[in-house]
């Protein structure tokens, strides 16, 4: 098949992952018999420093064209003076809503060779395997905010129409696993949690009795993440605390480093990017975990190409790849010695065409 995919790279290690998910899907393409154009542009950070704006609009244009998009990172110490009117995560924020991308879906997957590099003990991470499902263009994030010398406000809307959409996501995802739904909200505190909530178990009961569902506080959801994470297989929740929990999560993979996620709307077109940031500490030194991105591009093939096989060949690929002990530095346990960015896309791509 024919496919154009819009590249941002970004900032800090986005360049550096980006280039491994942009060699895996070439090989992706040449295993199998496609054709895949890239067209790269700038966006956060970077693009502030060329142009002032951190979504420039021939960025814009490159997405709207494309089959899919895949981000690197956005941001850094250089563009984060609270004082400043510019900001890289404004340019995310803008993209989300020009790709009309509102459900975000982030596999947390545990590998077995890897138990030793996260917090947590050995059996408490044993058969970990949930999807957690995060509202993307509505709540706190992209309400209106208000600032002065006193004080400051964020204002958190949901309407019945985004929760409705975002739970039939999460459900029919759902019912292609375990048919178990567990829906996290503040509904003891928050207005909009009550409506989440109100919404859910209204959507749940009349559109898909056959979904177990759980309801969860959020802040009971945390502390659960961490002592019966087994227990969850799809997650879904709203804009802020999907963003928490899944920052959390990444402690069960023992890296932010190995977390990929697809954003998805009702077009094909989706944007695919590692959860992790853009790492300005390490940036530059050629030690960056490119998995989570090189997952995020075997995420693009399934969901925006609706390529399953090679979706699948790229996950083989990491597994394999770890399974014979690749480990960057952030995965390395006892006795493991590290190696390079470059050496672990290269000892993806080999796993690929193995």
């Amino acid at each position: 098949m024919d496919a154009l995919i819009t590249l941002l790279p970004g900032d800090g290690i986005g360049t550096e992952v980006t280039k491994g998910a942009r060699e895996v899907l070439e090989a992706v393409a040449e295993k199998y018999q496609h054709s895949f154009k890239f067209d790269e542009q700038l966006m956060g950070g970077a693009a502030i420093d060329a142009c002032g704006d951190p979504l420039p609009e021939q960025t814009i244009a490159s997405c709207q064209a494309a089959d899919a998009v895949f981000l690197g990172a956005v941001g850094g110490p250089k563009w984060s003076d609270p004082s400043a009117k510019v900001r890289p995560e404004q340019g995310l924020l803008k993209l989300r809503a020009v790709l009309g991308v509102y459900a975000n879906i982030r596999p947390v997957k545990i590998y077995s060779e890897l138990t030793g590099t996260s917090p947590l003990r050995a059996e408490i991470l044993e058969n970990v395997d949930m999807i957690v499902i995060r509202e993307l263009t509505g709540g706190i994030y992209f309400g209106k905010k208000t600032r002065d010398a006193t004080s400051a406000s964020d204002l958190c809307v949901y309407t019945v129409d985004e929760i409705e959409r975002i739970v039939r996501v999460a459900a029919k995802l759902a019912r292609s696993r375990s048919s178990r739904l567990c829906s996290v909200d503040k509904a003891n505190v928050l207005e909009t949690s009550r409506l989440w909530r109100e919404v859910t178990d209204r959507v749940m009961a009349d559109e898909f009795p056959d979904i177990e569902l759980e309801t969860l506080l959020v802040d009971a959801a945390a502390m659960h993440l961490l002592s019966r994470p087994r227990d969850f297989d799809v997650i879904v929740t709203e804009n802020m605390f999907g963003d928490i929990l899944t920052d959390e999560a990444s402690m069960l993979t023992g890296s932010l480093g190995m977390l990929p996620s697809a954003s998805l709307g009702d077009s094909a077109t989706g944007l695919y990017e590692p959860i992790h940031g853009s790492a300005p500490d390490i940036a530059g030194q050629g030690i960056a975990n490119p998995c989570a991105a090189i997952a995020s591009a075997g995420m693009l093939l399934r969901h925006s190409l609706g390529l399953e096989e090679e979706a699948l060949a790229v996950e083989s690929a990491i597994s394999a790849a770890i399974s014979f002990g690749a480990r960057t530095a952030d995965i390395v346990s006892a006795g493991e010695s590290p190696i390079s960015t470059d050496e672990m896309i290269a000892a993806i791509v080999n796993q690929l065409n193995g």
